[in-house]
């Protein structure tokens, strides 16, 4: 079993603007989760021990609440957080669409420049995780791999327009 998803992904944009559109909410709003849903941020405190806590909604659903509590911070270089689903409050509830799946993943962004170009590395792991929650986990990683990469897609449209 793997028990993570790690993603590479390359931006043609520098370094600090990559950064930044992953810890400034007026730029996460523009681009961050699945296409075509509703994004709204409650708060935004981009710091070690700070929070990121949001809503998103899906045309056809119900509204899914999200919240990030960052543990390391790295200007430019990375990013680690244990992210959640939530209520509306912020306290923690389990996966609206899978009740197995792990109540927190541990992810972790490292930038870099390479080649011109902005390298990042999103490494994704459930957080002491339940023995059905690593397998609902591992029996995932196509999906959390296409969402992911769905997202970072939405990246790239979005830094050409800013």
């Amino acid at each position: 079993m793997l028990n993570q998803v790690e993603i590479s992904y390359h931006f043609n944009a520098p370094c600090e603007l990559v950064f930044k559109a992953f810890t400034d909410s007026e730029h996460l709003q523009n681009w961050w989760g699945p296409k075509g849903w509703t994004f709204n941020v409650a708060e935004s405190d981009f710091r070690s021990g700070g929070v990121f806590h949001y809503s998103q909604k899906p045309t056809d659903g119900d509204t899914m609440w999200v919240k990030f509590v960052y543990s390391e911070i790295i200007a430019s270089e990375k990013i680690v957080y244990i992210s959640f689903f939530s209520d509306e409050k912020g306290d923690l509830v389990r996966a609206p669409f899978d009740q197995s799946w792990p109540m927190k993943t541990l992810n972790t962004l490292t930038f870099s420049v390479e080649g011109g170009e902005t390298a990042i590395t999103l490494t994704v792991a459930p957080a002491s995780p339940t023995e059905e929650e690593l397998q609902t986990f591992d029996a995932s990683l196509e999906m959390v791999q296409a969402g992911f990469t769905g997202t970072l897609n939405q990246l790239t449209e979005y830094l050409t327009k800013i």
